[in-house]
């Protein structure tokens, strides 16, 4: 169905941008066998993007080519990558190595004075269900600054991705929107500013943080102890929100949980939605792993990829790491990067990363919850102990990538009753903001063991 699928494809290109539709649909196969429609993609990562990001926009372009079908697939290829190998890494002839160092753009050049980095975009951003909240709701603030979701607080621990976050939606909106003035700092700079300007009386700090059509503050948690500080932020932010001027913030907790912030910046921060950014899966792991590898020029076989994945579980800045350490020795070593990946010494040196077993999980969060691994292995109904089991079962799921199967051999229960247990777990995830700052404090007691 050669055509058909042609047509998909020009359909997506007129709802997509440029970049994305090269990044993410460029290399697509197209199969249909009985009535499943298989989207085949060359990567675990452009999986996740289509299933994050795209799908609506494929799902409208089939509807559109009057293509038939009762159940749709997206799966990656299983063929190996063909291309030259250097240093033991595949790289693909035709994929172009990506220095996101690289001279300022035409682009980079307009946003330099804001403090953006132009190579910070959702079209590289990896959504999974640790982030897809916080992607949702950028979005809707991207369409509408100012308008929806105003202030936009995220919080999350160190390395889980929301610098990258809210310097995309900056950067989104001042492409949409070339005429707004878009300012991104760290509560650092906002500080050092404003106490240059006491010290020096220098006129135009109000000027800079005040004239702006969307003010982005990165580490709001930079400000504790800075009593006065908080005060002109406070009055910043009062000036901004009554001119209708979009208000990003980040931090790595809530504002209340905070020492010695003013209780009514602290309520003003999270009036609007206040979302967190949990620590990325297994997949998503891999899925960050192939994209920041592609953008090195370095196509990296699955094999590789996910022992990574199961190696680094502690952020992503972390992981980052262990990418560049795994494809340096792989150059120098002239070796394969799997080999490099079993060397499990030489990519978690640093990290603090623990590999752990089924059992040490359960043991840990029956702990957590004041219970046992006995609790948690039997057959109590009670709604603590049930609800402690799920969770349990979602982390071994999550974090050690097991199959529902095997899941259901350390609890002795089938595979349905596992699959329910991790859905409840995920559902609750996507409702309960307090259920989900639980499950980062969690994962943290759990390596931090």
């Amino acid at each position: 169905m050669p055509n058909e699928w042609q047509s998909v494809l020009d359909e997506i290109e007129e709802n997509v941008s440029e970049t994305a539709f090269k990044t993410y649909f460029s290399k697509v196969k197209f199969d249909k066998i009985d009535d499943t429609l298989q989207i085949i993609v060359p990567s675990v990562f452009i999986k996740k993007q289509y299933e994050g990001k795209y799908k609506t926009a494929i799902l409208d372009a089939l509807k559109a080519a009057k293509i038939d079908y009762k159940k749709l697939e997206i799966v990656e290829s299983k063929e190996p990558t063909k291309g030259p190998i250097r240093g033991g890494v595949k790289v693909e002839k035709t994929q172009p190595i990506i220095n996101t160092t690289s001279a300022p753009t035409k682009k980079s050049l307009n946003t330099a004075k804001s403090g953006l980095r132009p190579e910070y975009t959702l079209d590289n951003y990896v959504v999974g269900k640790n982030n897809d909240l916080a992607v949702s709701a950028a979005k809707a603030v991207i369409e509408n600054p100012g308008k929806r979701y105003n202030p936009y607080f995220i919080y999350g621990s160190s390395g889980s991705g929301k610098t990258h976050l809210i310097q995309a939606i900056g950067n989104a909106i001042h492409e949409k929107y070339p005429e707004k003035k878009v300012r991104y700092v760290t509560t650092e700079e906002f500080y050092n500013d404003f106490i240059v300007s006491i010290q020096k009386k220098l006129d135009g700090f109000k000027e800079k943080y005040r004239k702006v059509d969307v003010l982005i503050v990165d580490d709001f948690q930079g400000i504790v102890g800075k009593e006065k500080s908080q005060e002109e932020f406070f009055h910043t932010f009062n000036d901004l929100y009554k001119e209708n001027k979009q208000i990003i913030v980040s931090s790595d907790r809530l504002p209340n949980q905070i020492a010695t912030v003013d209780p009514r910046l602290s309520s003003r921060l999270t009036m609007g939605l206040p979302v967190d950014i949990q620590m990325p899966g297994f997949e998503e792991r891999c899925a960050i792993i192939k994209m920041k590898a592609e953008l090195l020029g370095a196509d990296l076989d699955s094999q590789t990829v996910e022992k990574l994945a199961e190696a680094v579980n502690t952020n992503i800045r972390d992981l980052e790491g262990a990418l560049h350490r795994v494809l340096a020795l792989a150059e120098l070593r002239g070796v394969p990067t799997v080999d490099i990946v079993n060397d499990l010494t030489a990519i978690s040196a640093g990290t603090g990363t623990k590999r752990l077993s089924p059992k040490q999980v359960i043991e840990r969060v029956a702990k957590y919850y004041g219970l046992t691994a006995k609790d948690l292995l039997g057959t109590s109904r009670l709604k603590d102990i049930k609800n402690a089991r799920q969770v349990a079962m979602f982390l071994l799921n999550e974090e050690l990538n097991l199959s529902t199967v095997k899941i259901g051999l350390e609890f002795k229960k089938d595979h349905t009753t596992i699959m329910h247990g991790i859905k409840m777990v995920n559902n609750n995830l996507k409702n309960d903001f307090s259920f989900r700052e639980q499950i980062s404090e969690l994962k943290a007691k759990i390596y931090a063991n």
